[in-house]
């Protein structure tokens, strides 16, 4: 199923990829962790599955998951991984991404009406006992779209559905483009679009919300309390294999099996999530503490050898990148505006400072290649959309020194000032994760420092996670750059993280031709692939030469999980929002 543009999906970065040492004086470079891991299966060995038993998943993290059990709300990616036993996608895909009738609801669209028609299967009940209605797949576009809720979710893609934008405006009390030709109580919703688009026969596409949320559950709730109430926090409802029966908030959620759940009653007897730092994950996977551990690519010599368990593995939808602070998020507008003045907003530094990144050689050395720079936005996994002719930012001090010459960025003693002659001090901000972060994060600035610009730390150190992302959000004064990551949707659209109207733009870069790029892409002319293909790599190319965001890293992403459980996958088919199928499960006999 479907993977999520995810801000909090950094998390990734805080716990697994970006655990490396800083490079120290040994240069030696290794590709052998990455030679080994590409060997690995993409899931467990298909065995006959018994009833019963306890697994516990380990989640990888240095801080609290923050307990939003709400894919409309959810933003912080530790809390999606403890809700994925029961929070269940719509729709199932196959191994290419492309939505099926499988899943717990059908897709049907029609380009000459502009409709998209979802009918919720009978007998998909919420963990309650009702069935899953019409307005509880209205409601899930309600909260995105209300400004009470502070949806994060939001973007100006949803304008597609006739009357979104007025209602995300308070300008309407209802969607006008939502009709329920079956009633609230019906199964069958059908949006009309001022025009259908290339990617919505795919998951991920961010132009058709996957979820839904229990009308008859949430419906006393004003929005602007939504996302703290009880309900959500304490006792929400799923219509996926299993249901809550546990929250030690923050720390670990235990499930149970949801009777009601419309493929049949699931294997386990629990499924215990339960938080564990990252500095403790190599010996939990050793001592067998968890079932199910994520790797740390950095730790990788020290559990390669564990025996009992099964590495599963793969390249996952996701980039590290560094973002420039360009611009600030007008509510009132629903949109990014740039500011020409920004200390960022000059090509020339923003150029020189990706290229004075020694990232390849961070990577490789500290991770046996587990960790990998890439050079475009737009990942290699996403076929001919990826435009292999750029190269990327590579590693060249000489080069960022000659272009920040050129620009006018002149040094006075041991630091350069701006082209005005004024002082510049760049502010950047990096998450916390484990205890080698800090001289990681240390090893860019000393890099930056080479080519004579006076970078610092955000409040002299690394950021907690939630305080990290409330900086991003808020676009606070005192962040210029900072180090983040995506998650990414399995449909290759920019709109959502790139997009004038998207609050997931945190860079708040905004030009006309990055928006009519944008649009071309996933314009009618895109039906045609070799069109929508050409308009990827201008779009890619555009970004290379603004680097407004650089990619830094993708990552090898290796599970370890025990040998006695099968069912566990990381195919596409095999998967709902990027976690394994859970009903599928299991101990073997």
């Amino acid at each position: 199923m479907r993977t999520r543009k995810i801000w909090a999906s950094v998390g990734i970065v805080s716990t697994a990829a970006l655990a490396l040492a800083a490079c120290g004086k040994n240069n030696t470079t290794s590709n052998e962790g990455a030679k080994t891991a590409s060997k690995f299966p993409v899931q467990t060995p298909v065995k006959t599955a018994k009833k019963g038993g306890t697994i516990k998943v380990a989640e990888v993290t240095n801080t609290p998951f923050t307990g939003v059990f709400n894919e409309e709300l959810q933003m912080d990616q530790p809390s999606a991984d403890v809700s994925s036993p029961g929070q269940e996608s719509l729709f199932d895909t196959d191994n290419h991404y492309k939505i099926n009738d499988k899943g717990p609801a059908t897709l049907k669209l029609d380009r000459k009406a502009n409709t998209a028609t979802i009918t919720v299967k009978k007998g998909v009940k919420w963990s309650d006992g009702k069935q899953v209605t019409a307005k509880d797949v209205e409601f899930a576009y309600e909260i995105i779209a209300n400004k009470a809720t502070d949806s994060q979710r939001y973007a100006s893609q949803f304008n597609i559905i006739n009357g979104m934008k007025e209602y995300h405006e308070g300008k309407a009390k209802i969607i006008s483009g939502i009709e329920m030709p079956d009633g609230p109580d019906g199964r069958v919703v059908v949006l009309h679009c001022k025009e259908l688009k290339p990617g919505m026969y795919y998951s991920g596409n961010g132009y058709i919300w996957e979820s839904a949320a229990p009308y008859h559950y949430l419906k006393d709730i004003p929005f602007a309390k939504l996302e703290s109430s009880d309900k959500l926090r304490k006792k929400p409802l799923f219509f996926g294999p299993y249901k809550l029966e546990k929250i030690v908030r923050g720390q670990s959620v235990t499930w149970v099996p949801n009777k009601y759940y419309w493929r049949g009653q699931p294997k386990l007897d629990k499924i215990v999530y339960q938080v564990v730092s990252p500095n403790s994950a190599s010996q939990a996977i050793k001592n067998h503490k968890f079932d199910i551990t994520r790797v740390t690519n950095s730790q990788w010599k020290e559990v390669k050898d564990t025996k009992d368990v099964t590495f599963v593995a793969k390249i996952p939808l996701y980039y590290s990148y560094l973002a420039f602070k360009v611009g600030k998020w007008d509510n009132k507008k629903s949109k990014n505006v740039m500011n020409p003045h920004a200390k960022m907003n000059n090509k020339s530094l923003r150029q020189a400072m990706a290229y004075a990144m020694n990232t390849d050689a961070v990577y490789k050395h500290y991770t046996d290649g587990l960790s990998f720079q890439i050079p475009t936005l737009i990942p290699a996994q996403f076929g001919d959309y990826f435009n292999k002719n750029i190269k990327g930012y590579t590693y060249n001090l000489k080069k960022a020194n000659q272009i920040l010459d050129k620009a006018g960025y002149k040094k006075k003693g041991k630091w350069r000032v701006q082209p005005n002659g004024k002082p510049l001090t760049i502010h950047f901000m990096a998450m916390s994760g484990t205890s080698i972060q800090q001289p990681i994060m240390q090893n860019y600035i000393e890099q930056w420092n080479k080519i004579g610009l006076n970078v610092k730390l955000v409040g002299g150190r690394l950021t907690e996670f939630n305080s990290f992302y409330d900086k991003v959000q808020h676009d606070s004064p005192d962040v210029d750059m900072f180090m983040a990551a995506w998650g990414l949707s399995t449909e290759p659209s920019q709109e959502q993280m790139y997009g004038e109207g998207t609050m997931s733009n945190y860079s708040r870069f905004v030009t006309p031709e990055n928006t009519k790029l944008i649009k071309e892409m996933d314009s009618q002319k895109a039906f045609n692939h070799e069109y929508r293909v050409n308009k990827f790599h201008e779009w890619q190319k555009y970004m290379f030469d603004q680097a407004f965001v650089v990619p830094v890293f993708n990552a090898y992403q290796i599970d370890a999980v025990n040998s006695k459980l099968t069912g566990y996958s990381q195919n596409a088919s095999q998967q709902n929002n990027g976690h394994p199928l859970w009903y599928k499960v299991a101990y073997t006999k």
